[in-house]
């Protein structure tokens, strides 16, 4: 049984006489323990696949399911991450930590929250930041706080949206590194469907990559990353096999994003007639 199943999905907006289409009929199953990345052009769906299975939104037709059954609404098995990082400006990055964790796990003690708070903040980096409030952090220091976050909570399965997107180039690199060290790291590792613009991102991290077309989005191709871990990206980003998936799901997405500008060109000419 797939962990996370989208089962004849369609999201649509508007009215009967003017609606978007913004996915249509899409079916997939993401099993347990596996890194599943949607990759596809800006505005196919994805962020809203994602708000699907958090449970955020509910879908025009079909359904989702968690471990076999129907979801209504958001629960604590699934963690969500943003690119806006959604940390509490009024609360120090403990607090922020420690509030998390004690609205996540009840029976924990506020002397355990704070101790489970610490831990996490070391296992990021930011112990020496523990009382600095969010909007005197760094944007790599707010990432990296949202994901201690998300894993001090331990739910069962993580959604992340595009979360590393507004960081430079070397702070990405940090953030891939320590969300691949904290997911391998789990005796049970995690359940994780995660949004990304970026191919080598996705087959760094994935184990499979999900291509979705333009609007209306739907999937194209679900690709196998092939790759053994531990993943090393001085190895791994030089090695023949690395470079012909990377070109194969560049094709796919150029393929796509040709599509998109060829329909767009043709909505326009028809307008302009």
């Amino acid at each position: 049984m797939a962990r996370i199943g989208l089962k004849d999905i369609i999201v649509s907006y508007g009215k009967n006489g003017s609606r978007t289409v913004a996915l249509d009929n899409v079916n997939l199953d993401v099993s347990d323990g596996q890194f599943v990345s949607l990759i596809g052009p800006s505005g196919c769906g994805k962020s809203t696949l994602l708000d699907l299975v958090a449970g955020l939104r509910k879908p025009t037709n079909g359904y989702v399911e968690v471990d076999g059954f129907e979801i209504n609404g958001p629960g604590p098995d699934r963690g969500v991450v943003f690119q806006d990082y959604s940390l509490f400006p009024w609360m120090s990055a403990l607090e922020n930590l420690r509030f998390a964790i004690e609205h996540s796990q009840e029976k924990t003690t506020k002397e355990q929250c704070l101790a489970k708070a610490g831990r996490y903040l070391e296992l990021v980096g930011l112990s020496k930041f523990s009382d600095k409030y969010p909007g005197t952090l760094s944007g790599g220091m707010r990432q990296r706080l949202a994901i201690a976050r998300m894993f001090a909570m331990n739910p069962e399965m993580f959604l992340m949206d595009e979360p590393f997107g507004a960081l430079d180039s070397l702070n990405r690199a940090f953030m891939q590194d320590l969300l691949t060290h904290l997911w391998s790291r789990d005796k049970e590792r995690k359940t994780v469907l995660f949004v990304t613009h970026d191919v080598d991102e996705a087959i760094l991290l994935s184990d499979k990559v999900v291509v979705m077309t333009p609007t209306p989005g739907r999937i194209k191709e679900v690709v196998d990353v092939p790759f053994p871990r531990p993943r090393r990206r001085q190895n791994l980003f030089t090695s023949q096999d690395y470079i012909i998936l990377r070109s194969k799901l560049l094709s796919r997405f150029s393929e796509e994003m040709q599509e998109d500008l060829a329909k767009q060109e043709n909505e326009l000419i028809t307008w302009s007639i």
